[in-house]
């Protein structure tokens, strides 16, 4: 018995290749922060996060000071005639179940269609609803500021005029975009 031995011819090794730039630009974290958030309600059940937001907006703060929506299930493939999932706070539960079909209609509203068919109540604990403070008093506005701003009822949006109109009103001239030429 005759042994061959034969050597083994080490395969060629692959050329290294050239790495590839990392795609895409830049983002602000502000722009990525919709999708996480998106995700995470979607994960929970959340066709979108604003009726947790705006909670008290669609029950009444009456309401929402002893409940908040934890889900939403949908049937298979649908958007429509889904179960809310609520959490009441103690005794407020049997309350809450007498005006499930007022809130099924709330809920409904604010979406635009008939989303929600029937509600669940699980009873625990409710977060306390976060007060927001008071926007800031406004000074009088001054005579040579005009009546117009004075209709205004929104007091943000009159702040923002009143400083637009002072800026305004402190300018002379046309403005100056870069240093002039001598």
């Amino acid at each position: 018995m005759d042994r061959i031995m034969s050597k083994r011819v080490p395969a060629p090794k692959p050329e290294p290749k050239a790495e590839k730039p990392r795609g895409g630009r830049a983002r602000a974290v502000s722009e990525l922060l919709p999708d996480v958030g998106r995700a995470a309600f979607r994960k929970f059940g959340f066709v979108q996060s604003a009726i947790v937001s705006r909670w008290p907006e669609i029950v009444g703060s009456r309401y929402a000071g002893v409940s908040a929506p934890e889900s939403i299930k949908f049937p298979q493939g649908e958007r429509t005639n889904g179960t809310l999932n609520l959490v009441v706070r103690g005794a407020h539960a049997t309350m809450m179940q007498h005006i499930a079909p007022e809130i099924v209609e709330r809920v409904n509203r604010f979406f635009g269609y008939g989303a929600i068919s029937r509600v669940n109540i699980r009873q625990g604990d409710v977060a306390a609803p976060r007060v927001r403070a008071a926007p800031p008093s406004l000074k009088p506005i001054p005579v040579e500021l005009g009546a117009s701003l004075r209709t205004i009822a929104d007091p943000e949006l009159k702040a923002v005029l009143e400083a637009l109109a002072a800026g305004v009103a402190a300018t002379r001239g046309a403005p100056v975009v870069g240093q002039p030429e001598e």
